[in-house]
């Protein structure tokens, strides 16, 4: 997944994290379950700039059984 983080602040982020929630859904849309994921951010990230980075996001095997597939549907950044 490639995400794009635009610093439209005043300094440059040096530091921070990027969380993924994805959502394991089964065979009938339901929502079973959500994974969390955290890696760091692609810093620095100078003021006025846009830096994207591609990150793979991944779930064991044994959490999506046959017939479910999972979606990343949030993406949170935090820096310090």
């Amino acid at each position: 997944m490639t995400v794009q983080f635009r610093n439209t602040g005043g300094t440059a982020v040096t530091s921070g994290s990027v969380m993924f929630a994805t959502h394991i859904i089964g065979l009938l849309g339901v929502d079973w379950a959500t994974i969390t994921s955290r890696q760091n951010l692609p810093v620095p990230i100078p003021a006025g700039t846009v830096r994207s980075r591609t990150y793979e996001v991944c779930v064991d095997a044994w959490r999506v059984p046959l017939g479910m597939h999972v979606e990343t549907r949030s993406v949170t950044a935090s820096w310090g």
